[in-house]
């Protein structure tokens, strides 16, 4: 019997110019410096002899799908990503690309920027709109409160402050 595929998660678009930045970068130095490297590498170790037990060919062969699979993916994922370069028109509400400051239920206060999920692990507090927190702060504004439900149980946060790069 067939397992059902569950569809994957619908997953935003919208990325941040520093974002975008990072990920042109990254996709110019795998494709121009690293690639460039390794495929040397290969072609050196290809010329020692017997590729089957040839350690640096049979790795360097390794590293260079590793490569080009990263580079497929940058290139597919910078051709439908949305730059998010303007604040919105009110900063009074949570939108992609804010600064947030709340206070979860044990009255700790945390900051977070609201930003796309190929910008995960960019910076400090950044979490994704596509994160049940990021989803459920869209559209709040300073005062509100805000609830969802984790596996460890019904969390609140209240917003304390909203704030928009370049924009005062």
């Amino acid at each position: 019997m067939h397992e059902e595929k569950k569809p994957l998660p619908k997953v935003s678009n919208y990325i941040t110019v520093e974002g975008e930045k990072r990920l042109r970068d990254e996709l110019n130095y795998l494709w121009r410096v690293e690639r460039p490297i390794v495929t040397q590498q290969v072609s050196d170790a290809a010329a020692l002899g017997d590729r089957s037990e040839n350690a640096e060919y049979i790795y360097g062969k390794k590293r260079l799908r590793e490569i080009d699979r990263r580079v497929r993916h940058l290139r597919k994922r910078l051709e439908v990503l949305t730059i998010v370069d303007k604040s919105p028109s009110d900063l009074s509400r949570i939108y992609f690309g804010a600064h947030v400051r709340v206070e979860d239920d044990a009255g700790t206060e945390h900051d977070y920027r609201l930003v796309g999920p190929d910008e995960i692990g960019e910076g400090p507090g950044y979490i994704s709109v596509d994160a049940p927190l990021g989803r459920a702060l869209l559209g709040k504004q300073a005062g509100n409160e805000v609830d969802i439900t984790t596996p460890g149980g019904k969390r609140s946060w209240y917003v304390l402050d909203i704030k928009y790069e370049g924009a005062e």
